[in-house]
């Protein structure tokens, strides 16, 4: 063996071995290289096959770490959508618009007990305009019995609670005024000029009232306070009369008692955007009512003897449901599973299932009766409904159907008002509340 060798010679490395323990030679240059590419194959060996690799990781210390790491990150992605989806439907609504509490029930702040903050100490009263007296009665929902009449202007038509929910306001049709009454204490105040008020609701942002001037032919917007006018809007129809805003609040639609005839009007540009006549000779429309999920509007119609069925959106030709003669006022149950349709001139109640579009009861008042507008009290328990021509009211068990009471009042009692009812906020009518 040569001096300074450490092997002997003639002998060679096999290919690919590393260098024999102890030595202290410098690695060569070649060998170098073969070294970085075998280490670059192994790279790229692992690389094709990554599930493996990630799947053998899992069984090492932090496997499940990183296995709740992808949880919390999934979840957080999911909420970053759900987010983004709710400012999406925001950015959609009426400015200055209250959110519904669910986009899926437009009635959800309406449930039993959820009244609001403003009108939780107020007393529970139904406060009766009569058009024939130039009254309001006032009656005890307890004791089922009139304690108080109200002197009001000429032929009042409707008693509406105002947006803010802090004010009912009387609308004296042909009186030309709105007499407001405090539901906190029952004084009344000074009425205010306003012209043809036959009928008054307010735009979901709380900014206007708008005034459903019947002989006019006129949609007037006004101040939801003042009462100044701020834009008057020709209907071009006869008998404006109820309405009902869409679930983001840029449009409502419009009944045309005397024309048979629906308007679509854009809420932020106060204007008529469409028209249509309902397929019958003679359709009288009345109330207007959306469905919980805001997907379907229903109109009832006193000559059709039914409710027009309707997509707001499309505004297409409506189909007809049957529900009983004189078709008139609607009011939707306090689990938003139902509505009360009043059949004026048969003196029956009908039930709308929403979920199957169907009328599933119809409950007849014990020696016949006219039930025409009114309102559902505020545990849900006992439909209230002015009897129009009977000078009457009928107050109607919601589980039963059975009448719990018939109280006299005084002569064309009509849009009567159960107050206070949960809500965050009212649309107008005899308490269109969300």
């Amino acid at each position: 063996m040569a001096r300074g060798s450490s092997r002997p010679r003639g002998s060679s490395r096999p290919r690919g071995s590393s260098r024999p323990r102890g030595s202290s030679r410098p690695l060569s240059r070649a060998y170098r290289r073969r070294a970085t590419v075998r280490a670059a194959v192994a790279l790229l060996l692992c690389g094709a096959v990554v599930p493996a690799c990630a799947s053998s990781s899992e069984h090492k210390p932090g496997g499940a770490e990183s296995a709740a790491a992808r949880e919390s990150a999934l979840k957080a992605s999911a909420a970053a959508k759900r987010k983004a989806e709710k400012k999406a439907e925001q950015a959609r609504l009426l400015p200055g618009m209250p959110p519904p509490l669910d986009p899926h029930d437009l009635y959800a702040a309406d449930r039993p007990g959820m009244l609001s903050r403003t009108v939780k100490d107020y007393p529970s009263r139904v406060y009766v305009p009569n058009t024939l007296s130039d009254t309001v009665s006032v009656i005890d929902p307890k004791k089922f019995k009139v304690i108080r009449t109200i002197q009001v202007g000429h032929q009042p038509q409707h008693v509406v609670p105002s947006w803010d929910l802090k004010t009912l306001w009387v609308n004296n049709d042909l009186g030309n005024s709105l007499t407001p009454i405090n539901p906190a204490n029952g004084r009344v105040g000074r009425p205010v000029a306003v012209h043809d008020p036959y009928n008054l609701y307010f735009t979901p942002d709380g900014k206007y009232a708008v005034v459903m001037a019947s002989k006019d032919r006129e949609l007037v917007f006004r101040d939801a306070h003042s009462m100044k006018v701020v834009k008057s809007v020709p209907a071009n129809c006869y008998g404006v009369n109820h309405t009902d805003f869409s679930p983001n609040g840029r449009y409502f639609i419009v009944s045309c008692e005397f024309s048979g005839e629906l308007l679509k009007v854009d809420t932020a540009r106060k204007k008529v955007v469409a028209k249509q006549r309902l397929p019958i000779a003679g359709a009288m429309p009345q109330d207007v009512k959306i469905s919980p999920n805001g997907k379907t509007w229903y109109i009832a119609d006193m000559v059709a003897n039914g409710l027009w069925v309707l997509n707001g959106d499309t505004f297409g030709k409506p189909r007809l449901l049957p529900t009983g003669k004189g078709t008139h006022g609607l009011y939707v149950s306090r689990d938003s599973r139902s509505m009360y349709v009043s059949n004026r001139g048969e003196g029956t109640i009908s039930v709308l299932s929403f979920k199957t579009g169907k009328v599933t009861r119809k409950w007849r008042l014990p020696g016949g009766g006219s039930p025409d507008m009114g309102g559902v009290s505020d545990d849900g328990k006992v439909l209230w409904l002015s009897g129009r021509y009977n000078a009457e009211v009928y107050a109607i068990d919601t589980h039963s159907g059975r009448l719990r009471a018939r109280i006299p009042v005084g002569g064309g009692p009509h849009g009567l008002a159960v107050y206070p009812q949960p809500g965050r906020y009212s649309l107008g009518h005899t308490g269109i509340f969300r």
